[in-house]
């Protein structure tokens, strides 16, 4: 299993709350998690399957920004 990193712009509860019900029901994610008190909102996924872009998309739908953080 992978986790992928990313910098995002979700930064409150309701902002958690909008991302929640796509990354619950995206297939391939085994799970995730947000620090929205970290300066840069991390988001980590752990997916078998999925790449950084195709979380990207998802989240640019939904009307969030985010970038890969490398490791």
């Amino acid at each position: 299993m992978e986790t992928l990193k990313f910098k995002t712009n979700i930064n409150c509860s309701g902002c958690v709350a909008k991302a929640t019900p796509m990354l619950n029901e995206l297939k391939g994610v085994e799970g995730w998690a947000v620090n929205t008190n970290d300066p840069n909102k991390i988001l980590e996924v752990k997916t078998n399957s999925l790449n950084s872009s195709d979380i990207i998309q998802k989240l640019d739908k939904i009307g969030f920004k985010a970038e890969t953080i490398a490791e």
